[in-house]
């Protein structure tokens, strides 16, 4: 596709329009109700009930916690393993009754999702974090509450309520990062408009989208969305697509040429004969995609849930283990029971629960100081490993604006500036992407457009007028080879640019160049990222020579020209069957599919709403450069996990075999006030540890 016509010329070049500002009202969501039922006003969208169930689960641990966090106070302090080490005494009548009631509570309320988590979990077979955390609250539980009632030995209560407190804490903690994850869908649906211009002979309706039919005829106005695909039957205006094809300029649409229902009208009426609705339109194909993609993104099993299967394993067993050597050594029940549930109780760490969610929480909260917002963090947690970048150009690599480049004037007469002057007296009244560009252009130099007379249009060549007493032409490079006219040798110094040619009074005075321009720190950025191995490419809907150029200027390793969503999709495929670890990095819905499918998703901030929720992580000030933040910080974020779960685990490897008994015969046994100390320590660790990674965000 060639890139020097003007103004109705079809071949023009333009960014993506900044659709950061267009925020989606939840009215919008509920008027959605498409035919076949796809998102009916009367039922949840798209991921809605699952949305809703994950805030709902949040609230509940929050509320759990906070509960069980206020009847731990009481316990502490009522506990007389508490107030032996800190030597202080204040028993209450009926002390143990008391600490048996708020701990029954606390047991029952509190813990109740995991024990509900660990019969979900041994249906599967699969024991994990909910089995280990279980079955230390129910020993240290029913063991305290036989000692309440009888059996010799020492209540665990406190030992069960601040257990339960802190898991409570960190599951919630966890939760609350990964909340948010089914928006995209929702998001996706809210691009097309609630209604439709219906027309009837010389009436014109306004219904309700899921009541429009195949065949009917539909008004678009200008700046609207248009509401379904479709042919168009009257008129001729241009589209921007760029939010769904990722073709960065708007696209000329004349009679029977089709529309896609999402796309955003221009500065023209359309009448529409309707195609597609609901489930066949091609917005909800790209639905399709996201939902496809998000159900098979390959998910890192967490670190900490395997640290908890292999350590309930190790538990049970050493803990039976215990039990049984102590009773064949000859020594009463109750002791070897105590003992039994010393190990019990020790095995599952405060640490272990507190490991992953504490750094989790640290390394978002530093994140986003840094302009990352980390949305899934098994995504952040393996970007460490990317191999491959593949970027979409527009708004990413690019400004996402088309903006005037370069000025030239080949006349004595005229400065460049009168050139931008003089032709923007033509460009004023304009929508045309190449007009919008000059006007804006003259904004910042703050200069004064004079008026134009005798306005005309020179059909699909430019525009010509008077002005200030001159015959001013803005026109193509078309017009010039025409009239016989040579192009100056330097007129196109980058095949990304559109150039349009000015001519004052039937000569050429100059010309002005215009470009979705490279960002600064694109360049600087790429550079990065050779550095660290990574292979850098570029998939866009834009035409082949604005992508090869950009790719050039970029010094890519390669790139894929007029890109539609389902091609960006497969070319991750195609890099992730090639071993590559592929992170994809996007604004628009067009990116939305592969956002979601790449190992990991980057949206840049400048971009949709749509992109932002689909993807992994967003780049908030769209820079690249945050991109190599990102995967030198989640090399340290994951280092920093491994080493607290090591710290917590570790723990166990010393503690259990003590609390066990192995030094028996040296006079030493762990008690469980020791324990207690040796836990409280690994915590503390485990904390600290977690917020040293502070210091990591930025470093190169």
């Amino acid at each position: 596709m060639e890139n020097h016509e003007h103004h109705n010329h079809d071949e023009m070049d333009h960014s993506k329009m900044d659709h950061s500002k267009m925020k989606h009202k939840k009215e919008d969501h509920s008027k959605m109700n498409h035919k076949g039922g796809d998102h009916s006003g009367h039922n949840p969208g798209h991921g809605q009930m699952g949305h809703d169930h994950h805030k709902m689960m949040i609230a509940d641990f929050r509320k759990r916690f906070w509960v069980t966090l206020v009847l731990t106070i009481p316990i502490l302090f009522f506990s007389p393993m508490i107030q032996d080490f800190f030597g202080y005494e204040f028993l209450l009548p009926g002390n143990p009754y008391i600490l048996f009631a708020l701990s029954t509570i606390v047991y029952f309320y509190g813990g109740w999702p995991f024990l509900k988590g660990f019969w979900s979990e041994i249906k599967k077979g699969a024991p994990g974090m909910m089995t280990l955390i279980s079955m230390a609250i129910s020993v240290a539980y029913f063991y305290s509450t036989a000692t309440v009632f009888g059996l010799r030995g020492e209540d665990f209560f406190w030992e069960l309520s601040t257990l339960i407190a802190i898991m409570l804490l960190g599951h919630w903690i966890e939760m609350k990062s990964v909340l948010g994850a089914s928006k995209a869908l929702q998001l996706l649906v809210s691009m097309m408009p609630a209604e439709a211009h219906r027309v009837k002979g010389d009436i014109i309706e306004d219904i309700p989208l899921e009541d429009l039919l195949k065949d009917d005829v539909i008004l678009v106005k200008p700046g609207e969305k248009v509401p379904a695909d479709g042919i168009i039957v009257d008129g001729s205006s241009y589209l921007n697509e760029s939010m769904l094809t990722g073709e960065s300029k708007p696209v000329k649409k004349d009679e029977n040429d089709k529309v896609i229902g999402g796309s955003v009208n221009g500065n023209s009426t359309l009448k529409v004969k309707v195609e597609h609705t609901g489930k066949d339109s091609y917005l909800n194909k790209v639905i399709k995609m996201v939902e496809e993609a998000q159900k098979t993104k390959s998910k890192m099993q967490n670190l900490s849930d395997r640290a908890a299967k292999w350590l309930t394993y190790i538990a049970l067993a050493i803990g039976f283990g215990t039990l049984a050597v102590w009773l064949i050594l000859g020594f009463p029940f109750v002791y070897a029971l105590e003992r039994m549930v010393t190990v019990m109780v020790i095995a599952c760490p405060h640490a272990l629960g507190l490991a992953i969610p504490l750094v989790v929480a640290i390394s978002t909260a530093v994140s986003a100081q840094n302009g990352l917002l980390i949305r899934n963090r098994t995504a952040f947690e393996e970007s460490r490993k990317i191999s491959a970048l593949l970027f979409d150009k527009t708004g990413t690599l690019t400004k996402g604006d088309f903006g005037v480049t370069r000025i030239e004037s080949v006349s004595e007469t005229y400065s460049s500036e009168e050139i931008l002057r003089l032709s923007s007296a033509l460009e004023q009244s304009s929508e045309h992407p190449i007009a919008v560009g000059i006007i804006k252009k003259v904004k910042e130099d703050n200069m004064t457009i004079p008026k134009p007379e005798n306005f005309n249009a020179i059909t699909g060549k430019g525009v010509e007028a008077n002005v200030e007493g001159k015959q001013v032409k803005v026109v193509s490079p078309g017009y010039l080879r025409d009239e016989k006219i040579t192009i100056p040798e330097d007129a196109y110094s980058d095949a990304a640019e559109t150039v349009v040619f000015v001519l004052i009074d039937g000569k050429l005075a100059g010309y002005i160049a215009l470009a979705d321009e490279i960002r600064p720190e694109s360049a600087e950025a790429i550079k990065v990222f050779k550095k660290n191995n990574i292979k850098v490419l570029m998939a866009t809907g834009d035409n082949e020579r604005t992508a090869k150029a950009v790719s050039d200027k970029l010094g890519l390793d390669g790139y894929y020209a007029e890109v539609l969503p389902h091609q960006k999709v497969e070319i991750v495929k195609e890099l992730e069957s090639k071993g590559e670890f592929v992170a994809m990095t996007g604004d628009g819905v067009n990116d939305a599919p592969a956002l979601a499918k790449a190992d990991v998703g980057i949206a840049v901030g400048s971009g949709t709403d749509v992109a932002a929720e689909t993807a992994d992580i967003i780049l908030v000030n769209s820079n690249p450069q945050d991109i190599a933040n990102l995967i030198l910080f989640g090399k340290a974020t994951y280092n920093k996990m491994i080493q607290n779960l090591i710290w917590a685990t570790g723990y166990n490897v010393v503690a259990i075999p003590l609390a066990a008994g192995v030094l028996y015969s040296s006079g030493f046994v762990l008690g469980p006030a020791v324990g207690a100390v040796f836990m409280s320590l690994s915590t503390i660790i485990v904390a600290i540890n977690a917020q040293l990674l502070k210091r990591k965000i930025g470093k190169k």
